[in-house]
């Protein structure tokens, strides 16, 4: 039986999170790949030609339009606020965010 219910239009959601996540934590590659049920991302944190998979996240595709929607939404108001931002020069083409 699922007794989870949709919170009303306007209602907040009560979220906890633990000091770990609360830090963060740094990543500067991530791989994206798929399948017709989920997206996965793994976010890596890659040095001198060594990495380590930081967070693994798997999600639905109507999930993850969303968040994609989010993201560009988010960076245009970013770039509204503190100019435009450019793409990282690719001094490597096998390391860096790859999809």
């Amino acid at each position: 039986m699922n007794n989870f219910q949709q919170p009303a239009q306007g209602q907040q959601i009560q979220v906890k999170i633990n000091d770990e996540i609360m830090k963060g934590t740094y990543i500067n590659n991530m791989l994206v790949s798929h399948t017709k049920e989920e997206f996965v991302l793994d976010m890596m944190n890659i040095f001198n030609f060594q990495g380590i998979v930081n967070a693994r996240i798997i999600t639905s595709p109507g999930h993850f339009k969303r968040m994609i929607s989010a993201m560009s939404d988010n960076l245009k108001k970013y770039e509204e606020r503190f100019g435009a931002v450019t793409e990282a020069e690719n001094l490597d083409k096998e390391i860096g965010f790859k999809g």
